[in-house]
This record gives C-alpha cells, structure tokens and sequence, in this order.
C-alpha cells in the first residue's frame, strides 16, 4: 500500500529549507564582513568602551548604593 499524502512530508519545513537558509546566512554574513571590515574594526574601540563604562560603574563604584549609605549617615 501507498503512503498517504501527509506522511511524506517531514514537517511544514523539510530540511532542505534549513540547508538553503542557513547557506544564504552564511553568504549574508562573508559579504557584509569583507564590504565593511574597515568601518566595523574602526568601530570596535569605541564599541568597547561603550561596553566597559557601565560595566566598571557598576563593578567599581558599587553602583549607586554607597551614595545613598553616606547621606544616611551624615
């Protein structure tokens, strides 16, 4: 006996979709890399320090905690 039509199939998305998609991915990402190389690591010291500076606000002066202690105090 044949199987029925539904069974065929392996999902509303076959694993061909998944194939084709993640290459295209891939090729969007080379591409957009070697077009814009320069301007995204003419960019990544500034990005980092966009980063960090909240970062060592809060590791560093313990966030804005120690300020309200010290009025308590006073």
């Amino acid at each position: 006996m044949r199987a029925s039509h539904g069974q065929d199939k392996a999902g509303p998305h076959p694993a061909r979709y998944w194939l084709v998609l993640v290459v295209f991915l891939i090729l969007v990402v080379v591409l957009l890399w070697k077009e814009h190389q320069a301007h995204l690591i003419g960019a990544l010291p500034w990005v980092l320090i966009l980063v960090l500076c909240p970062l060592m606000h809060v590791f560093m002066h313990g966030g804005h905690s120690t300020h309200r202690n010290q009025d308590k105090d006073d």
